[in-house]
């Protein structure tokens, strides 16, 4: 039976995507989330840019008001509506995200709320085309490091924090099933056996892996 290590914790319903495909998981999170304490001068925000739901989670508890979101990602886009925010634009990475408000919001001013270990595209994007853009860190990103003596079939990543986790301690030699472009992007440093899922959300990736190793 194959075997596959996920580099996050999955949930009761996406694991047994997996089992009953008749593949074998070990989890474990290779990164820590922590929620910092910051501060806003507006308590109303215009216009807001969202790239992971750890951010949404962290405006949620300081109740602040946005008016427009901006976000990468469906579970991030989810997460907002589900809260009662509204959405402007959504798309599946920083970059097309940034592409999409320069061409169609570029005269507005944005606070980005991230993590501290963000990616470069999105702000360097903005900034390259003068839009006007703040940011705020909202939490933190640690990273777990765990080493492991077994083989596996495939890893699953699901951000390239995540990769520079793993890769502290072991190598990738084998199919590096990711989340999406910027992931994959990461592991490309390490390998080259990658598969991409064709949605960016765990779901796909696990589809992703069913599909590719189902009855090896």
């Amino acid at each position: 039976m194959p075997t596959v290590l996920s580099t996050k914790k999955l949930l009761p319903n996406q694991k047994e995507l997996l089992l009953n495909a008749g593949i074998g998981l070990v989890e474990y999170d290779a990164i820590k989330i922590s929620f910092i304490d910051f501060e806003v001068e507006n308590r109303t925000i215009e216009n807001a840019i969202f790239s992971s739901k750890n951010a949404v989670k962290a405006i949620i508890q300081k109740n602040i008001k946005i008016r427009n979101c901006f976000c990468v990602g469906d579970k991030t886009s989810s997460l907002l509506e589900k809260e009662g925010y509204k959405i402007v634009e959504m798309a599946g990475s920083s970059e097309a995200l940034a592409n999409q408000i320069i061409t169609e919001h570029s005269d507005k001013e944005f606070q980005f709320f991230c993590g501290n270990k963000r990616r470069e595209e999105l702000p360097d994007l903005l900034k390259k085309s003068n839009i006007r853009l703040n940011e705020t860190i909202v939490y933190h990103t640690d990273l777990n490091p765990r080493k492991f003596e077994s083989e596996f079939d495939g890893i699953l990543f699901f951000s390239p924090s995540g990769i520079q986790s793993f890769v502290q301690e072991n190598k990738v030699n084998t199919i590096a099933f990711c989340i999406g472009e910027t992931t994959a992007q990461e592991a490309k440093k390490h390998t080259k056996n990658i598969k991409i899922a064709n949605k960016p959300a765990v779901e796909n990736v696990i589809a992703k892996v069913v599909s590719n190793l189902k009855n090896e």
